[in-house]
C-alpha cells in the first residue's frame, strides 16, 4: 500500500532560530499536537504542544531545545508502523524525512485512520472475535490453523492489547463455522472475550442453567 500520496506539505516546519512565538500561534490556531523543528535544514525534534504554557514568546526555539521530542517516518515506513508511531508518542502529526533528514511534510493522523477503515478488514464481511491468551502460549500461526482447519477464511488479526502477561488479539473471520470455530479456540485454551455472532456454547450454558433453575424450583 502506497501512502506517500498522504504527505501534507502546507504546514509548517520551525527553524530552531526561530521565536518560540511562531510555534506558539501554530498550536494556538490548530489541534495538532506536535510541529517539526529543524537545524541546518535537518531534523532536530519535535516540540509538542503540552509544553505550550512553558513557551515563553521572546526566547527562540534553542533554549527549549533539550525538551524536544524525537520520532519521525521515513519513505519506506509503512503504514501499521505510522499507526504505531503515532499510538506510542501520543501524537496526531508525524514528520516524513528523506534520506538526508529533511522534512518532506507530515502525516496526519485523521488520514490514516481513515487508511485503516479502508482495508479488507474493516470492509469485507465477516464476524469479529477477540481472544486472549498468555503472552508466550499464542502464536500467530496457531490463530491461522484454528480458523482454517474449520474451513473459514481469516480476514486479519492483530494485537489491541497486551499487559500482565496475557496478550489480547483480535480477530475477523468468514461467517462460516463460527461457534465451531470459537469451541476450538477454547479446546486451545484461548479465552473468548468478545465473538459479535451468537455462541452457541454459551447459549447451550444458559438453556442448562435456566432447566436447573426451573427443576431446583418444582
Amino acid at each position: 500500500m502506497s501512502i506517500e500520496s498522504h504527505i501534507i506539505h502546507s504546514i509548517p516546519v520551525f527553524d530552531v532560530q526561530d521565536m518560540l512565538a511562531e510555534p506558539i500561534h501554530f498550536f494556538k490556531n490548530s489541534t495538532y499536537s506536535h510541529v517539526a523543528i529543524t537545524e541546518d535544514q535537518k531534523l532536530l525534534g519535535l516540540l509538542s504542544e503540552n509544553d505550550l504554557e512553558a513557551f515563553e514568546e521572546d526566547q527562540k526555539i534553542t533554549s527549549f531545545k533539550t525538551n524536544l521530542e524525537s520520532f519521525f517516518a521515513v519513505r519506506e515506513t509503512s503504514w501499521l508502523d505510522v499507526l504505531e508511531l503515532f499510538s506510542r508518542n501520543e501524537a496526531n502529526l508525524l514528520p516524513v524525512l528523506d534520506e538526508e533528514a529533511h522534512v518532506m511534510g507530515y502525516y496526519d493522523l485523521n488520514d490514516f485512520v481513515g487508511v485503516f477503515i479502508d482495508t479488507p478488514f474493516f470492509k469485507e464481511p465477516g464476524a469479529i472475535l477477540v481472544v486472549a491468551k498468555g503472552i508466550k502460549d499464542y502464536s500467530f500461526s496457531e490463530i491461522a490453523q484454528i480458523v482454517e482447519s474449520n474451513n473459514t477464511k481469516l480476514i486479519g488479526a492483530f494485537i489491541t492489547d497486551s499487559r500482565s502477561e496475557v496478550v489480547q488479539i483480535t480477530i475477523k473471520i468468514g461467517m462460516n463455522n463460527f461457534n465451531e470455530v470459537v469451541n476450538t479456540f477454547r479446546r486451545y485454551n484461548y479465552s473468548i472475550l468478545f465473538g459479535n455472532k451468537a455462541d452457541q456454547f454459551l447459549e447451550d450454558l444458559k438453556e442448562r442453567s435456566d432447566y436447573l433453575d426451573k427443576f431446583l424450583n418444582v
